[in-house]
């Protein structure tokens, strides 16, 4: 219990955190090496020499987990060009991004945001915005919680959402084209993506979000038949928890843990279950069982709106802090090793 209770405090004296992005780099790094331990001998040789074609230094699953939150600090200036911006008053940002610092690493993170930067039409910042960053559309689903699985029919899901860019990933390890809107040049950034993304699948509030109405109440958006923007929490970053993002609080994983694997999370890792059906079903299958699991991560928690439209955002209550801090830490480590779990079962079905 202490240790959760440190957890938070930490998590409070962030009062300005970074976009969110599932689970911090810890979390990713965490999935990834508990992958490294379960691959096949076949699956490992695939992995090292395709994360380290043309690299002069050994990338494993570990430092790759990371990669597509590193994107994100790739810029569009208005002539159309792109650029990797290191932000001066947040050097710790690229902690996790120095294995790709190089200036051939880098210009695959341009090359890459480039490419997927106008391939689908993504307002972030509004309908009536010009579209833009569509590789950020990557890491997220917005499944109401009402659901109890994954279905492209609902709400909040898309053809460049979380599923649809681990399907494209999936697709080209297996020698096949990426489907549209993805544009994914080889196998290395492939591997990249899809070791990031089967981690943010396995964050709850990367693939489950409430919507609301005025007092804070509920609201289904499938019984709707669409999503009214003024009910969006997106996935509990217009959620603060005090001055925190209530959705970079499920990012940050139990301080026990650091960013390896550890022998609770490989053994639990190895107790996971084998995924039914073909391996491209996997996806949604799994994206299904976080949905269930965000059923918990939303439960007991009341909101109060805080600013109007535009400008929307709400503030969470909890019916029992102390016990929900609680859960939230044994949630956290089970996805983190069924997210490394499943994450070399997948690598292994490719390259068995």
């Amino acid at each position: 219990m202490l240790r959760i209770v440190l957890t938070l405090a930490c998590v409070l004296c962030l009062l300005e955190p970074k976009a969110a992005s599932a689970w911090g780099y810890q979390g990713h790094r965490v999935i990834g090496s508990i992958a490294e331990q379960l691959l096949t001998p076949n699956a490992a040789a695939q992995v090292q020499r395709i994360l380290n074609q043309g690299y002069s230094h050994e990338l494993d699953l570990r430092k790759a987990g990371p990669w597509a939150d590193c994107v994100k600090s790739v810029v569009r200036h208005d002539d159309g060009s792109f650029e990797y911006v290191v932000d001066p008053n947040h050097l710790e940002f690229e902690v996790p991004c120095t294995p790709f610092k190089s200036e051939q690493e880098r210009a695959r993170m341009v090359d890459f945001a480039g490419r997927n930067w106008l391939n689908c039409d993504y307002r972030p910042d509004g309908p009536d915005k010009p579209p833009g960053g569509c590789h950020n559309t990557y890491h997220f689903d917005d499944v109401a919680p009402q659901r109890n699985r994954f279905d492209r029919s609902f709400q909040g899901t898309n053809e460049h959402d979380l599923v649809a860019a681990i399907s494209a990933a999936i697709a080209v390890l297996q020698d096949k084209a990426a489907p549209p809107p993805f544009s994914i040049r080889d196998k290395k950034e492939a591997l990249l993506m899809l070791t990031h993304f089967v981690g943010d699948l396995h964050q709850p509030l990367h693939v489950a979000s409430v919507y609301l109405d005025t007092d804070g109440k509920l609201v289904d958006p499938d019984a709707a038949h669409a999503i009214d923007p003024a009910t969006k929490t997106d996935g509990g970053n217009a959620v603060r928890d005090q001055n925190v993002i209530f959705h970079a609080e499920w990012d940050d994983i139990p301080t026990d843990i650091g960013d390896a694997w550890t022998r609770e999370l490989l053994a639990d890792a190895r107790l996971a279950p084998p995924s039914e059906g073909a391996v491209e079903d996997w996806p949604a299958q799994w994206a299904s069982d976080t949905i269930r699991v965000a059923h918990d991560a939303f439960s007991g928690l009341s909101f109060q709106r805080t600013k109007p439209p535009p400008n929307v955002q709400w503030t969470v209550a909890y019916n029992d802090h102390t016990a929900y801090l609680w859960l939230a830490d044994i949630i956290k480590r089970k996805q983190l090793a069924k997210g490394g779990a499943r994450l070399a079962e997948l690598l292994n079905a490719i390259w068995p």
